[in-house]
């Protein structure tokens, strides 16, 4: 697939570290936890997670990103995607629960919106590190029931979204949504195999890649052999048990680095 060139026609900077690209381009076929890949001209191209149907999410942590962070409305990039697997869509009568960290927001943000259209209950637990970090809080707020926590206290109460899921009778879900920082969501996962619920709970990963087609071997996790761009980047609970989630990925060079 060739990349499409799209154009920005809105930058929201969401908090000091994350910015929104708005496209004029809508990829209304995109199922929530999908991701495109990002071709910024001259650059790089990476995988990016769809905030909406036109927008990216975008937290700068690197050379690719930095220079995203430097283009201007107006500016062009290439898309190519939507790819991958999304989240498994809640049906009407179900309850769900969202549990986001930081940047992985952006996935989640469209799954409950998408929930709050068809009427489905949820809670939402939203952590970051401080205040100023809380990303997409007012859209969650208008979906659901929303817990906040941060690292330092600045926002509600403090410590992390693991301590409100403590509090959480899990039992009472049907489906168990979570993205973040992939220690945070070990430590979700540890507490929910104890609760025997991880057959209803779904994972967003992210895994260095090239191509985002399952072609190129560069995100394949052991044991299974799973490729996250292809069978992911959304995983159930079950497919990550032993495996190397939690514990370590793999960089360009394909040497593996402990978490």
């Amino acid at each position: 697939m060739y990349p499409i060139n799209v154009k920005i026609i809105k930058i929201i900077k969401e908090t000091l570290s994350t910015r929104t690209f708005v496209f004029d381009r809508s990829f209304d076929e995109a199922i929530a936890g999908q991701f495109v890949m990002v071709w910024i001209h001259g650059v790089d191209e990476i995988p990016m997670t769809l905030s909406s149907k036109n927008s990216i999410t975008v937290q700068k942590i690197g050379d690719a990103t930095e220079k995203l962070f430097a283009l201007e409305e107006g500016s062009e990039l290439g898309i190519r995607g939507p790819f991958g697997t999304g989240f498994t869509l809640p049906e009407k009568d179900e309850k769900i629960l969202v549990i986001a960290g930081g940047v992985g927001a952006a996935p989640l943000a469209p799954l409950a919106e998408y929930a709050a259209s068809k009427g489905i209950c949820m809670s939402i637990i939203l952590g970051a590190r401080n205040a100023d970090e809380l990303l997409f809080a007012d859209r969650f707020a208008s979906c659901g029931e929303l817990h906040l926590t941060t690292d330092d206290g600045s926002a509600h109460r403090c410590g992390f979204v693991t301590d409100i899921l403590t509090e959480t009778d899990v039992a009472a879900y049907n489906k168990i949504y979570t993205c973040g920082p992939e220690m945070m969501m070990k430590c979700i996962f540890d507490m929910l195999e104890k609760e025997e619920a991880l057959e209803k709970t779904e994972f967003s990963l992210h895994r260095y890649f090239k191509c985002g087609i399952g072609v190129c071997g560069a995100c394949c996790m052991d044991k299974a052999g799973l490729r996250v761009c292809k069978d992911g980047p959304v995983f159930n609970g079950i497919q990550l048990v032993d495996s190397e989630f939690g514990n370590y990925m793999r960089g360009p060079s394909g040497n593996k680095k402990q978490f």
